[in-house]
């Protein structure tokens, strides 16, 4: 997984966490209760029993509308939309089986861990789940939201689903999660601490044997910044172990060690026609990503990069460009059963050109092969946001049915999603930050009921925070709830992307007295922007967040104030690119999501 490249990581202290979750084993937290996919919704009804003497805040519904220009012309026939997953969905790995397409995608410090998602077209796709569902399985404490599930690789073979990926300073580093059923319950993790590094692939060679590629530090000293390696090691499937004393070298540096490249990683190896393909990331995730590929006659022999590298980049494209998708990379190749080769990866879409407040997407592209190599996008093209769709077969999952497990939901375009909360778990597209270790949230009555401790979205400790991706640059977040009724909670809407980087609009309740506030973290920096007295007496209020690329307003609502009950505007075109990555730093997207606390513990 390509991470690295930002010289807008943020601060010195975050390099240093990355290079030393490269270096440094990382220990194994503590093994906490299990539950399932169903049980992170059970555990979290525990509420009475672990915090019986503070009330809950009751939400009614939660409403998000996207609505960009770019997704507003209907499609043409035979046409699909770019990306293909709108929204903090970095890194994807796909595997064809059993007469479909699965695809995981990078989940960071979010809890459930790894979304699993399922297609026959290529084109829409149905989350079905994710991969971590238990405390047993991930065990995100005390770590920053760019830390934990690096780069996930999906495969299949002989009828088990496997997934390779990394826990960065958290869980026991580089793993292994297996299935019969990917929408089913996975394994608990099979570690492997001979892997020294991150963005692990699984292949499975024609004469049986297992090979772990992955990006390592090179033997010896480093010979400048970002002087990374891919290391290939042999995996015995039947001792679930690495074997020991078969790591090497297969890549030192990347295409050009003369040229000094930088951040060599997320490898993925084919074999097409005799030859061995090793597809891998180079030049790290800003503006200089891009991937690149070599090839071998056998695995015993060195790789030989391509002449023609990079086969997909948009750095040398005009960086004045107007709307850019940007930093392209991280790919992985699927090829469909009547032969024709595809391309999932990551890229951003960018606003003034650097920002992005929705994280790194994922994109679909064809790859064409040509003298023996594959190309996925020839020099100074654009990635397409609208392109031929798949000669396959057409799913429909545009119906939205966020009351159901097996509901679809919209991966792309223009959409409302609504939650009711009228069902008896969360919709799938809700996470939490880090894994639960008590329940804090229920469902009562057809209400969302949370009940907020001490920690605030500043905490590295697991605060009261349910959210879904901000998928679009141009979006409104609604929610109606009850006013807190007791001292010192606050309750409300917040626009989330780090520690470091969020608003927060609540409702408080000081004493008899009733206000709402927005509050804004940048950086090290905290504050209050707004704070206005309410009406008392109030039962519920409605509160609204709307971003419009680098704005982004707050409002309130309720049926004191006339009677019609009109938006009340708080404050706003505040600056939203403090949730961007070009000035917020790491690796994740932002998020838009209901949270509680107790600002009296």
């Amino acid at each position: 997984m390509a991470k690295r490249g930002y010289a807008i990581l943020g601060s010195k202290r975050q390099i240093a966490w990355t290079l030393l979750a490269v270096i440094v084993p990382i220990l194994c937290a503590c093994s906490l209760r299990p539950t399932g996919e169903e049980g992170r919704d059970s555990a979290a009804m525990d509420t009475a029993a672990a915090t019986k003497d503070v009330q809950p805040v009751y939400f009614d519904w939660f409403e998000y509308r996207g609505n960009d220009p770019m997704f507003a012309e209907p499609l043409a026939p035979g046409e699909f939309q770019n990306p293909i997953l709108a929204g903090f969905y970095p890194d994807p790995s796909i595997v064809y089986a059993e007469d479909a397409y699965y695809m995981v995608t990078s989940s960071f410090s979010y809890y459930p861990g790894i979304p699993l998602f399922r297609s026959t077209d290529l084109v829409n796709w149905q989350q079905l789940g994710h991969v971590l569902t238990r405390p047993s399985q991930l065990k995100l404490h005390e770590v920053g939201v760019s830390r934990g599930i690096y780069a996930p690789t999906i495969r299949y073979h002989q009828g088990t689903f496997y997934v390779i990926s990394t826990a960065v300073d958290s869980g026991g580093g580089n793993f292994i999660v297996t299935t019969r059923d990917p929408a089913g319950e996975w394994s608990d993790p099979i570690y492997l601490p001979e892997i020294n590094g991150i963005d692990p692939d699984l292949f499975f060679d024609d004469d049986g044997k297992v090979y772990i590629a992955h990006n390592g530090p090179p033997i010896g000293e480093p010979l400048y910044q970002g002087h990374r390696a891919i290391w290939l090691w042999q995996y015995d499937l039947g001792t679930q172990k690495v074997m020991a004393g078969t790591g090497r070298v297969i890549v030192n540096g990347g295409v050009d060690l003369a040229s000094e490249p930088v951040w060599i990683e997320a490898p993925h190896i084919y074999r097409v026609d005799g030859w061995y393909y090793l597809l891998c990331a180079e030049g790290g995730t800003s503006d200089k990503h891009s991937e690149v590929v070599f090839r071998t006659r056998s695995l015993d022999k060195p790789f030989s990069p391509y002449s023609g590298n990079p086969i997909l980049t948009q750095r040398d494209l005009d960086p004045n460009r107007a709307n850019p998708v940007a930093t392209a990379g991280h790919a992985d190749l699927v090829q469909t059963p009547a032969g024709d080769w595809w391309v999932v990866f990551l890229a951003t879409r960018n606003y003034q050109q650097r920002h992005f407040n929705t994280g790194r997407e994922t994109f679909l592209l064809p790859v064409k092969w040509r003298d023996g190599w594959p190309i996925i996008l020839p020099k100074g093209e654009l990635v397409a946001l609208r392109s031929e769709a798949p000669a396959l077969p057409i799913t429909n999952t545009r119906t939205i049915n966020v009351n159901s497990r097996a509901g679809i939901q919209p991966t792309t375009g223009n959409f409302i999603w609504r939650d009711d909360f009228d069902g008896e778990v969360l919709s799938m597209p809700w996470n939490m930050l880090r894994t639960p270790s008590e329940g804090w949230y229920s469902f009562d009555a057809g209400k969302l009921a949370i009940t907020g401790g001490s920690n605030d979205l500043s905490s590295l400790a697991q605060p009261a925070f349910l959210g879904r991706r901000l998928q679009h640059q141009n979006a409104v977040a609604t929610t109606s709830l009850a006013v807190p009724s007791s001292p010192k909670l606050r309750a409300g809407l917040a626009a989330f992307q780090s520690e470091q980087a969020y608003y927060y609009l609540a409702v408080e309740r000081v004493g008899s007295d009733l206000s709402v506030s927005v509050w804004r973290q940048n950086g090290v920096n905290s504050d209050r922007v707004v704070q206005r007295q309410l009406t008392s007496g109030l039962d519920g209020i409605e509160l609204r967040v709307e971003i419009a690329l680098d704005r982004i307003s707050f409002s309130y609502k309720t049926d004191k104030l006339n009677s019609v009950g009109s938006w009340v505007t708080l404050v706003e075109n505040l600056d939203a690119k403090i949730l961007s990555t070009a000035q917020a730093g790491g690796f994740v997207g932002s998020y838009l999501g209901l949270h509680v606390v107790n600002t009296d513990d």
